[in-house]
């Protein structure tokens, strides 16, 4: 049950904490259009020497520019356990004459498990909407890659305390046409869009609150026992000082980094920080 202001009832918390070890736990890189092809290789060699060891619910991933796919998939996948490569984006056809764009399909061909979509640079930057999403959604679960699924509020939505309706809306009309079975296997990513690359960071209380209320939207839909097996990250300026405590709230299974990512101090100690 959840009330009006989406605050999960005790027993929820109760559930959840229970559950934390046995979620996923992510630490996801995203590199954006950042880094020469040699200083990707230099800053994948410095995190993969820190030798991280993932336990068996924790993952990391590194989305990379295309480029650098295959060169990434063959460096983290070959002595690392839990170490995956996604692509920042694929197009939502699966197909055609789309000159300088990506399929799925092409994606699958080089083995890579998964894929960042609606980040809210691809919403505001290339007017992708909640349906496009959508159908990239279904391309990559038809073709067994994970979504990562981004969600977010821009300063404005969140001034104006609209910001549950607004992720709510998000996760409705991308993913709620999807059976339990398989929006179970997706990760979600809550953007505060007022905390990219600003330096602000949502407060934990913050965080923590909305990713419970995201959970809850989920249950609402598909039960709390699918609602508790969806990892849900923080992408919102995440560095290794906010990581542990962040990452300590029940709800958060971890981090979409985007500036801490290119610096391999800064990643390797978020990725320790997993719960």
């Amino acid at each position: 049950m959840v009330s009006h202001e989406g605050i999960v009832t005790s027993k929820t918390n109760l559930i959840n904490k229970g559950i934390k070890t046995m979620r996923k736990q992510i630490a996801a890189a995203n590199w954006k259009m950042n880094l020469t092809y040699q200083e990707g290789e230099k800053l994948l060699d410095e995190i993969l020497s820190a030798a991280v060891h993932m336990a068996d619910h924790q993952h990391t991933v590194f989305a990379v520019p295309y480029p650098y796919l295959l060169m990434t998939r063959s460096e983290v996948e070959e002595d690392n356990t839990n170490y995956y490569v996604a692509a920042q984006n694929c197009h939502h056809k699966k197909s055609g004459a789309y000159t300088g764009e990506v399929s799925v399909g092409m994606l699958h061909s080089m083995n890579i498990k998964y894929c960042v979509i609606g980040h809210s640079e691809r919403r505001e930057y290339f007017a992708e909407t909640n349906a496009m999403l959508a159908e990239k959604v279904d391309l990559c679960l038809e073709s067994y890659i994970t979504p990562i699924f981004c969600c977010g509020e821009p300063l404005s939505v969140r001034e104006a305390g609209t910001q549950n309706e607004f992720v709510a809306a998000q996760l409705k009309e991308s993913l709620f046409h999807l059976p339990a079975e398989k929006i179970e296997t997706l990760v979600i990513a809550y953007e505060p869009i007022w905390a990219i690359g600003t330096g602000k960071t949502a407060s934990t209380e913050q965080a923590q609150e909305m990713h419970q209320y995201l959970r809850s939207v989920l249950a609402d839909q598909y039960g709390q026992e699918v609602a508790n097996k969806i990892p849900i990250l923080y992408g919102g300026s995440v560095k290794a000082a906010n990581a542990p405590e962040l990452f300590r709230s029940p709800d958060v299974d971890g981090g979409l980094v985007g500036g801490a990512s290119l610096v391999a101090s800064e990643f390797i100690a978020i990725m320790k920080a997993l719960k």
